[in-house]
């Protein structure tokens, strides 16, 4: 793969990740299609384009995935349509990214993983910053969809720790998509009377699903092997950047010094972690 291949890949992956939460909070606030919807169309979606996706690149050879993953991812993909019914793309992206590395990044102090000085200062910081966003205050998102977001953000990441050692990513992927399909049906059921449809809704949902999901995951993971883990890791620092941008640009919000201080600290502090666990792994 060339050098410009890889960054075209990299940049679309950054893409599709940021517009998971744009397409996401753009149904769930300019559309009436309920959450438990949205969630069933997105994954169901993913699955479908995943399934071909392999069928093109693997030949006959079967799905992967486990059950496990697939709760895991589930439960991702519905606590972040149920918290974008009332919280702003920008920040949503910033707590669940925040929820993700903070998640992964305490699984390997608890397996035993050495942290100096400095990375513990960088893990304090970002959960300062993660918290000090669902303070109290005008700008503050609301308890519920902020607790749901942030749940959200730690399933993503035990579904990643999950993954790790997958030996076909794609086929993985693939496998674990489709086996959400019967907990999507039961989220939906359970939501029924909630249940509302229009095409603007069901449109975004396709495309967040196909596109932004399954493709795009796809992408990220044709990357991944010309990428050292610090680098993806860092890389993965822009998402929420890149989505609060286009949030105020595409959804009219605020940036307010609220999430200006949050970010600062979240993204900073996990920077921190990754680049001195970057310099271990090279001494």
């Amino acid at each position: 793969m060339s050098k410009t291949q890889l960054v075209t890949r990299i940049i679309l992956a950054l893409l599709g990740f940021s517009g998971n939460s744009l397409l996401c909070r753009l149904a769930l606030k300019t559309t009436t299609i309920d959450p438990a919807s949205f969630t069933s169309i997105r994954l169901g979606s993913a699955a479908l384009i995943m399934a071909v996706i392999l069928a093109f690149t693997r030949g006959t050879r079967h799905m992967a995935g486990d059950w496990k993953s697939a709760l895991a991812l589930f439960a991702y993909a519905a606590w972040f349509s149920l918290s974008y019914t009332s919280i702003t793309a920008g920040t949503g992206a910033l707590l669940a990214f925040g929820a993700v590395q903070i998640t992964m990044i305490s699984v390997g102090l608890f397996f035993g993983e050495r942290f100096n000085s400095f990375q513990f200062a960088g893990l304090v910081l970002a959960v300062i910053g993660l918290f000090g966003l669902l303070l109290p205050g005008i700008s503050a998102p609301p308890p519920l969809s902020g607790a749901l977001m942030i749940g959200a953000g730690v399933a993503w990441g035990i579904y990643s720790l999950l993954g790790r050692e997958a030996i076909d990513p794609i086929a993985t992927t693939a496998g674990n998509f489709l086996r959400t399909l019967p907990m999507t049906a039961l989220f939906s059921f359970v939501m029924l009377r909630d249940f509302h449809l229009d095409m603007g809704g069901v449109t975004y949902a396709v495309v967040s699903g196909a596109i932004t999901s399954g493709i795009g995951y796809a992408i990220w993971y044709s990357v991944l092997p010309s990428l050292k883990a610090t680098q993806a890791a860092t890389l993965q620092l822009l998402a929420p950047v890149i989505t609060a941008l286009a949030a105020i640009i595409l959804l009219g919000e605020e940036l307010t010094l609220r999430i200006v201080l949050a970010s600062i600290a979240i993204l900073c502090g996990i920077g921190l972690v990754i680049y001195e666990r970057g310099k271990t792994a090279i001494s």
